[in-house]
């Protein structure tokens, strides 16, 4: 089985500056740089004939380049309850525009839709119980971060692999952005 995601790899520059917001947070698990990233869609574990499918369905995407901002530092969850320690983005159509086309490709490929409400972010740190105090003071310390714009000309299907060191994940297909739509030859 393979685990899969849809996300926009983020520069070299902008995971080392996103890396140093990390530290200080008892109960936190920090993202390693490498593996920070914007989801687009989490597919989650199919078997591999599907992420064959589902590589090939994306393969009709279009959408041009652009540019995001990151900015503010969040949770999921309050308190000790907070799960994930994350950073937003300015509002970008463009980032919904490519994720709904993402969407619509997987539908029409046979995914379901996606149940949750998209909320764009870049995962910094998993919490378990996490000091809320340390936590509020990460936040209050790094607030409000801004980093951009960051540009982006590609997105990625990957899959993701569990270690003890944390999550590994591998680029299964590239898909560039670009202007260029479909061409038909008839």
């Amino acid at each position: 089985m393979l685990r899969l995601f849809v996300a926009l790899p983020l520069p070299p520059v902008t995971r080392t500056r996103l890396s140093l917001l990390g530290g200080g947070v008892p109960g936190a698990r920090w993202m390693p740089p490498d593996s920070l990233h914007l989801t687009l869609r989490f597919i989650g574990e199919i078997d591999g004939g599907a992420a064959q499918e589902y590589a090939e369905a994306l393969e009709s995407v279009r959408a041009p380049p652009f540019a995001l901002t990151l900015s503010g530092l969040e949770t999921f969850g309050q308190g000790e309850a907070a799960r994930v320690l994350w950073v937003g983005m300015e509002r970008e159509p463009a980032l919904l525009n490519l994720r709904e086309r993402v969407e619509s490709a997987l539908r029409l490929a046979g995914i379901a839709p996606d149940a949750q409400k998209y909320i764009p972010h870049v995962t910094l740190a998993r919490l378990k119980k996490p000091s809320v105090g340390a936590l509020m003071r990460q936040i209050a310390a790094h607030s409000p971060v801004r980093i951009g714009p960051v540009a982006f000309d590609r997105f990625i299907l990957y899959s993701s692999w569990s270690h003890a060191d944390g999550p590994f994940y591998r680029e299964e297909a590239v898909y560039p952005l670009d202007d260029a739509e479909d061409q038909d030859d008839g």
